[in-house]
């Protein structure tokens, strides 16, 4: 068919930054990305883990490379950002950690990792490569946030209120930067496996719970975020900014 609108979704050319790129759901939007087009560095504190995700991506025919970097730390995102040489169109903000302790139980010291990891370092980043990709005209910043910014769940009270503050620093992200051509979303996944999730999931009870909770019926694979982080990372979502958009099957409309 005549005038297809597939360039809208076309990535060629791009370069993708992700952090929390060596596993899950930083590694899942890489490849999404890096499948669509988009050369990708990745971004987390493992070297040899990511060595095995670079060549995972590369084995699909993606343009791969990393950054070890520790954004738990004053001086991460700043060592990132001095490190990469190619202009960056697309930051995804995927990094994150939850400890999973009870409230008591929480030092001050485990508090501010939660907020540096999820808060500190993607703003640092946005202050960081926005100028370059106001530049060009063309910025997209994905944010990541979680079920668990809108909602309680036991023994994740950092976590929780970290990314609560996901969801108001992407709006304060887009406020700042989309009359400059950067939007700035934030997807917020399901209950989706993950190293971050692998406590729950090993309970079989309370996975098929969450997955009763759905509208569809089922927990998340990975491959659902394909299509969501495509359309905010892409020419398409060019009047869209400020936004949050659950990927949960539903949970949250039940």
């Amino acid at each position: 068919m005549k005038h297809r609108l597939d360039d809208l979704f076309n990535l060629d050319g791009r370069h993708a930054l992700v952090t929390g790129g060596s596993s899950g759901i930083g590694l899942a939007i890489a490849e999404a990305l890096g499948r669509q087009g988009a050369a990708v560095t990745l971004v987390a504190r493992r070297e040899a883990e990511l060595l095995a995700a670079a060549a995972q991506l590369r084995d699909l025919g993606i343009t791969a490379n990393f950054v070890a970097a520790d954004l738990v730390k004053h001086e991460g995102p700043d060592a990132v950002a001095d490190a990469i040489k190619a202009p960056v169109d697309i930051l995804v903000n995927a990094a994150g950690m939850n400890l999973r302790q009870p409230f008591e139980s929480v030092t001050l010291e485990a508090f501010d990792d939660h907020m540096a990891v999820h808060l500190r370092a993607p703003f640092r980043l946005v202050q960081r490569l926005a100028p370059g990709m106001a530049e060009r005209h063309y910025g997209r910043v994905i944010m990541i946030g979680s079920l668990q910014s809108y909602r309680a769940f036991p023994n994740s009270a950092p976590y929780g209120a970290a990314k609560g503050g996901v969801l108001q620093l992407t709006r304060a992200i887009a406020e700042q930067w989309s009359c400059h051509g950067i939007t700035c979303n934030a997807i917020v996944p399901g209950f989706f496996r993950t190293g971050l999730t692998e406590a729950v999931f090993k309970d079989e009870a309370i996975a098929a719970r969450n997955a009763a909770q759905t509208a569809i019926g089922r927990n998340g694979a990975l491959e659902d975020l394909f299509g969501t982080a495509i359309f905010l990372a892409s020419a398409a979502s060019a009047y869209v900014t400020g936004q949050i958009l659950p990927v949960d099957g539903g949970f949250s409309a039940k």
